[in-house]
């Protein structure tokens, strides 16, 4: 297997920890190692560090280099500048068919998920990998454990075999109500934004779904050879059109399947996805610091300085140098907000 990690994103939702110079994936969110380094720890028992990728931002290059020394230039794509995922798997892809067999298997991750079981996650993986070998391509479902509203589901239908099932369709983020029927209904999971495939079967599937991405990666490939894998494909990389690979290429092929997990999986999308999966004190609240709460529930406080809360519940408290955020835990997901407001006021210093 060869492991490809998308480590790209802006991670706005994570503001004001998250900035242009320090991305969510490369923060310290859930433990002492970032969440990209935590990644590549969760694959290295299974793939070699020879075997794994990353697919960065030209400008975020160097911050991988610093937090994974030990892999090797080469092993990490360069898009000039952020794409969506549908080109930038494709290019990824197009990176790979020079270096391996077009039947390889690919597995595609995020470089900002919490995994809590990895023994579980190598078992999904292995079982990925033997399904990938028919030119099959594979999602993960993460089993629900509640009726969320902040993720898309993926609808399985018929069992092809033990613990792999075909795909009905792939449904954007629902409503209350509507996500309460799908926990009913039980054959529905969360999308996880997780893949695996052979090479050849992804080339084929942008060759048939989205042949100007393909004719764009065999112009970028001309490039490479000519030059290097560093060089400028800026000119190119531009034309590729914003689209994610699920609305791409996954809602519109035949031989798609979802294997069903329960990996105790988080994309820590927000500060209350975060909440969420951080312990707790007996009334609700988390600090990692010190801190104070006096008839005070449910709290998340990410701060280094001493807080004290008083009489207040299920807020999102962030402290940094130069900015703090104060919200709901149910209003997290509005930060991005307030990004795109420090940008139309040309706030780059908070950025």
């Amino acid at each position: 297997m060869i492991a490809l990690i998308m480590a790209g994103g802006s991670g706005t939702r994570f503001w004001p920890a998250s900035r242009a110079s320090e991305p969510k994936q490369f923060l310290q969110i859930s433990a002492r190692r970032s969440m990209l380094q935590l990644t590549v720890d969760r694959l290295l028992p299974l793939i070699p560090i020879e075997d794994i990728y990353i697919v960065t931002a030209a400008s975020q290059v160097s911050l991988v280099q610093q937090h994974l020394p030990n892999l090797a230039l080469e092993n990490i794509i360069i898009e000039p500048f952020g794409m969506n995922t549908a080109p930038c798997i494709a290019l990824s892809a197009e990176f790979l068919k020079q270096r391996y067999s077009e039947d390889n298997t690919m597995i595609v991750l995020p470089a900002d998920h919490v995994i809590r079981d990895p023994n579980a996650f190598h078992q999904a993986l292995k079982k990925a990998d033997a399904a990938a070998k028919n030119e099959s391509l594979i999602t993960f479902g993460i089993v629900p454990d509640y009726p969320a509203t902040g993720y898309g589901y993926i609808e399985a239908g018929a069992m092809m075999e033990a613990g792999l099932l075909s795909v009905t369709r792939f449904k954007e983020k629902p409503d209350r109500e509507t996500a309460e029927g799908f926990l009913k209904q039980g054959n529905f999971y969360w999308n996880s934004g997780m893949f695996c495939w052979s090479i050849s079967a992804i080339d084929k599937a942008f060759k048939s779904y989205l042949p100007e991405v393909a004719q764009l990666c065999q112009q970028i490939s001309k490039r490479w050879r000519q030059d290097s894998y560093t060089c400028d494909i800026s000119d190119l990389y531009q034309n590729m059109p914003r689209i994610p690979i699920d609305i791409g290429i996954m809602e519109k092929a035949e031989s798609r399947y979802v294997i069903p997990v329960d990996l105790g999986w988080s994309d820590v999308g927000s500060w209350k996805a975060l909440a969420d999966i951080s312990p707790t004190d007996a009334q609700g609240n988390y600090s990692a610091h010190e801190y104070l709460t006096l008839n005070a529930h449910g709290n998340f406080i990410h701060s280094k300085k001493f807080t004290a809360l008083i009489g207040v519940q299920d807020l999102c408290v962030v402290e940094t140098p130069d900015a703090i955020l104060v919200c709901h835990k149910d209003n997290s997901e509005d930060v991005k907000q307030v990004v795109d407001h420090l940008k139309q006021a040309s706030r780059g210093d908070l950025l």
